[in-house]
């Protein structure tokens, strides 16, 4: 394929799965050989937001110009003309200008896509749908629950590729590691489990929190207040050896942004029964992280994962197969096949 001028509308170093969707795709695109273009939110408007974390300063490609909604009724601007592009992927989500948007993309000859982050139908609030050439969601839950109309097509949410750690599982000590800034409750299964764990074994428990520490004081549990680079990251989890991650239940459409993240990192991941995970398929009879019910299951959970080497190696295995098949640079060739698709189709009519 030729050099394309692509343009994408989305968060930008934020702390949530929108930004880092679109991180990931421009990652690639550049790697291919293609110009980028970002069209981020303003800083002022972004910084409103507790999940807008600021990890250095932006790329010379990034043009901040759009106001978000707010919660109480602003409606946003996004006011700009587009340039000339070949191709546009907007990554929508609850509080972007949608009209603006939308009126925006109808001036532009780009091919144009919109990656669905909102999670419920009253979030997606395009006029016509059809203004974008395709529709992409995570996996057919959106299709079914948020998107009204359009060209829907599923493209699974990017994983980062696997980088190999060499640590064999609790070689000094059994390590236990989280990062990020859920609030507070979401831990305290975790907090209770490794309670009754530590009367058995001996272990530590990191937490890097981007805010403030947990108010929880363990023999086991080390605090740090960081924020930390995708790099760090990983070598916080081949430092580890069991990844937990907190997530809170939600009656909306979603995915995990961190398990797409961490998973290349092969190291057991646990996660609660969430809609983040539930659409997680089971491979060669294991799910690439795995799903506690409630606090007596993560309990046995984590007891099996220490105790049983083939259930241990099962798990990494799923996982190892589902980051293969959703690598970020196989998913953002198949946004750049939804072009070749479309002229396809042209070309049969």
């Amino acid at each position: 394929m030729e050099t394309l001028r692509i343009g994408i509308i989305s968060r930008w170093k934020a702390t949530c799965g929108i930004s880092l969707h679109a991180e990931m795709l421009i990652k690639e695109f550049i790697e291919m050989g293609h110009e980028v273009i970002v069209f981020a939110p303003k800083l002022e408007s972004a910084n409103r937001w507790w999940h807008h974390i600021s990890l250095g300063e932006d790329e010379p490609y990034v043009v901040r110009c759009y106001e978000e909604r707010t919660p109480d009724g602003e409606q946003g601007r996004f006011d700009i003309t587009l340039p000339e592009l070949d191709y546009v992927i907007v990554e929508s989500y609850q509080w972007l200008p949608h009209e603006d948007v939308e009126r925006a993309l109808r001036k532009s000859n780009a091919f144009k896509v919109a990656v669905v982050h909102e999670q419920r139908r009253n979030e997606f609030r395009y006029r016509n749908p059809y203004t974008f050439n395709y529709i992409a969601v995570f996996d057919e839950r959106f299709a079914k629950e948020v998107v009204s109309g359009g060209n829907v097509v599923v493209i699974p949410y990017p994983c980062h590729p696997i980088v190999r750690g060499n640590r064999r599982f609790a070689e000094d000590k059994l390590r236990f590691f989280t990062f990020g800034r859920q609030p507070v409750e979401e831990y305290k299964d975790y907090i209770e489990a490794l309670d009754w764990l530590s009367k058995s074994y001996d272990f530590e428990y990191l937490v890097i929190r981007s805010n403030h520490p947990l108010p929880f004081n363990r023999p086991y549990l080390v605090q740090r207040v960081e924020k930390l680079s995708l790099e760090d990251i990983y070598r916080f989890l081949h430092k580890s050896d069991i990844h937990l991650i907190p997530k809170g239940q939600t009656d909306g459409c979603v995915v995990s942004s961190t398990l797409y993240q961490c998973l290349g990192a092969l190291i057991p991941t646990v996660a609660p029964n969430t809609r983040h995970f539930e659409n997680l398929p089971t491979i060669e009879g294991y799910k690439p992280a795995v799903i506690y019910d409630n606090v007596e299951d993560l309990k046995c959970k984590l007891v099996r994962i220490i105790e049983d080497k083939d259930f241990r190696k099962g798990v990494v295995r799923s996982a190892e197969r589902y980051v293969e098949e959703n690598r970020c640079d196989k998913i953002a060739k198949r946004f750049l096949e939804l072009m070749k698709r479309e002229v396809s189709v042209i070309a049969r009519s």
